[in-house]
């Protein structure tokens, strides 16, 4: 492989040996890439900085064995480090990593580097609740794998219309009528601010603590985990 600078997102580190690192990055460009990080282990390491979890990197990979590079540089770009002090914060951001690290080995799109990053950027934000960036994050790797949520007609065909409630159907990703159906016209909305705009836009909207914990539901549903 040829030498590559790029942004980066650790996925991964494996100790290898006495003193190294195997470490995978998820890249705007390259989808995941491996390497070998030599004596990061170390006490004075210069690489160890800068493939800390929950931050953005800016990685040298250089020529290895097979697709395993040699890391020669690796600097801290952002450190998302409140996502560390809150424990469902941090366990929803290990979550992520691993829904993307399986997902991102097997399918080549840049989207899902800035669907981590936005994820990190959200869940280091003390102002917005937890809840509205695992509803987001499940909506929008929904859509990045073509099974997103349908918010516009029910399972029938008929357009999804105000002052009625709905159930959700799991396995067809969508809602149908009820009569004293758990998802009303506020429901609806705030899935469709979440599925286009990122959580911080949701945390504006009055009301959202009432309604997010069945959307949350119904989104954690839609991906096959």
């Amino acid at each position: 492989m040829k030498t590559v600078r790029t942004k980066a997102i650790v996925l991964r580190r494996t100790n290898y040996g006495e003193a190294d690192r195997i470490v995978n990055f998820l890249t705007p460009e390259n989808g995941v890439m491996s390497a070998m990080a030599k004596g990061v282990r170390k006490e004075k390491s210069r690489l160890a900085g800068g493939i800390e979890l929950f931050a953005t990197c800016d990685v040298t990979i250089g020529n290895g064995k097979g697709d395993l590079g040699i890391l020669t540089a690796a600097r801290l770009e952002t450190f998302y480090s409140f996502i560390m002090t809150d424990y469902d914060r941090l366990q929803f951001g290990y979550e992520a990593i691993k829904q993307i690290n399986k997902i991102a080995a097997t399918v080549d799109e840049s989207a899902f580097y800035d669907l981590l990053e936005q994820t990190f950027a959200s869940l280091n934000d003390s102002t917005i609740d937890v809840r509205l960036t695992k509803t987001w994050f499940w909506l929008q790797l929904a859509i990045l794998l073509g099974v997103g949520m349908n918010l516009a007609t029910d399972i029938n065909g008929m357009k999804l219309v105000e002052d009625t409630t709905y159930n959700f159907v799991e396995s067809e990703h969508g809602f149908i009528f009820h009569e004293k159906g758990m998802f009303t016209t506020d429901h609806l909305k705030l899935l469709r601010i979440l599925s286009a705009q990122a959580p911080k836009v949701a945390a504006h909207v009055s009301g959202v603590g009432d309604l997010v914990n069945d959307c949350l539901w119904a989104a954690e549903r839609v991906v096959a985990r």
